[in-house]
């Protein structure tokens, strides 16, 4: 029987990041898990006003406060999928955990000259330097929810039901780069909510879809074939939508 693949997941700390490492742990070798912390959110939204402008970044913050109501409201909803799917979000043991400010910063890229791993699964974090994807020979590989190059950015499911674009509404497993999900692609797939999902449910649907695409690319990368391909169409980065702007499309297209 062949060794288990050694993995190291480097990851913001979230619903998401435990699925991925319970799902993942099943078959492969997860060495460690370096968990940063979030980014200042002040510093964030003073970054997305200068590029956004001030009204903009208003209206995100007011849905990004209203998405959080709607997380609570449908946790229920989130614990069916994950129940019909397998899908555990148990705490990930401490034992495995390396907590760091930023995945940036050079002990990063030292635990993982350390671990020598075959690949790097990347979920949630901040946009990584050129300099940490070059710390270690292996693939640096990230599940986006959303079809790239389409919909980069936050929330690609959300926006392509919003733009009546079901065709590309799911979830990319790409190589890593210093760009926002600009990495070559490694496997897509879309998915199918139903009446009963809507913005806080739409990740765990590309969660499920996306956790097998990471596994076929985790054992690619294993056996030495990662073979990224370009996406095609039109490239466009998405950011969190406007309060107002998330209930005119509800109202008017029913996209919860």
């Amino acid at each position: 029987m062949s060794a288990r693949a050694r993995i190291v997941l480097l990851a913001g700390d979230g619903l998401s990041t435990r699925v991925m490492y319970h799902g993942l742990r099943e078959e492969f070798d997860v060495v460690e898990v370096v968990l940063e912390d979030k980014p200042s959110a002040l510093r964030m939204l003073r970054h997305r006003a200068r590029k956004l402008g001030v009204m903009q970044t208003l209206g995100q913050l007011g849905f990004i406060l209203y998405s959080r109501l709607l997380v609570r409201a449908s946790r229920s909803r989130i614990e069916q999928l994950l129940h019909r799917h397998g899908l555990s979000d148990a705490p990930i043991p401490t034992q495995v955990i390396r907590r760091v400010a930023s995945a940036n910063g050079r002990g990063v890229a030292d635990r993982l000259r350390q671990h020598a791993p075959q690949a790097v699964v990347v979920n949630g974090t901040r946009i990584l330097s050129q300099k940490l994807l070059a710390a270690v020979d292996a693939p640096f590989i990230n599940t986006h929810m959303g079809i790239t190059p389409a919909y980069r950015g936050v929330h690609g499911g959300y926006w392509a039901l919003a733009n009546n674009d079901r065709a590309h509404c799911g979830v990319t497993v790409h190589l890593v780069d210093a760009g926002v999900d600009t990495g070559g692609i490694l496997y897509q797939a879309t998915i199918t909510p139903e009446a009963d999902d809507n913005f806080a449910t739409y990740p765990i649907l590309q969660l499920v879809q996306g956790l097998s695409l990471m596994k076929a690319a985790l054992r690619d990368a294993a056996a030495g074939r990662v073979v990224p391909r370009t996406g095609e169409g039109s490239s466009r980065q998405w950011y969190h939508p406007g309060l107002i702007g998330y209930w005119k499309t509800r109202l008017r297209h029913g996209v919860k």
